[in-house]
């Protein structure tokens, strides 16, 4: 996801909050790895990053024999950077509809 576009009518206090709750959300590669290292057979970085249905088929089957688990060392950054991406764009459409309550509630004030 490419939330350049969304992010160009923000205002700089708007910009300043979704920074502040990237902070709070975004998930850590360095958890992620970690993680990884040490439950990376039973899918744990799968969990953390929201990989439910995968994480669970990697607990079933301990990770594939190992198998998957290695795979993912080609793929975690880029399930971290997706992951993030998401969160991202959640908090700025949850930024943008509480500028829209904003508005109508000033609106319905005058």
């Amino acid at each position: 996801m490419n939330n350049v576009a969304l992010k160009q009518g923000l205002s700089s206090h708007q910009l300043q909050l979704l920074a502040s709750e990237m902070d709070n959300r975004k998930k850590s590669s360095a958890t992620t790895w970690i993680l990884w290292f040490f439950l990376g057979g039973l899918g744990g970085h799968r969990y953390y990053l929201g990989k439910t249905g995968s994480a669970i088929a990697m607990t079933l089957t301990f990770g594939g024999l190992g198998i998957w688990a290695l795979i993912d060392i080609f793929l975690i950054n880029g399930m971290i950077n997706k992951k993030n991406s998401e969160i991202e764009y959640q908090i700025v459409n949850e930024i943008k509809i509480m500028g829209e309550n904003k508005r109508e509630v000033a609106a319905g004030q005058e």
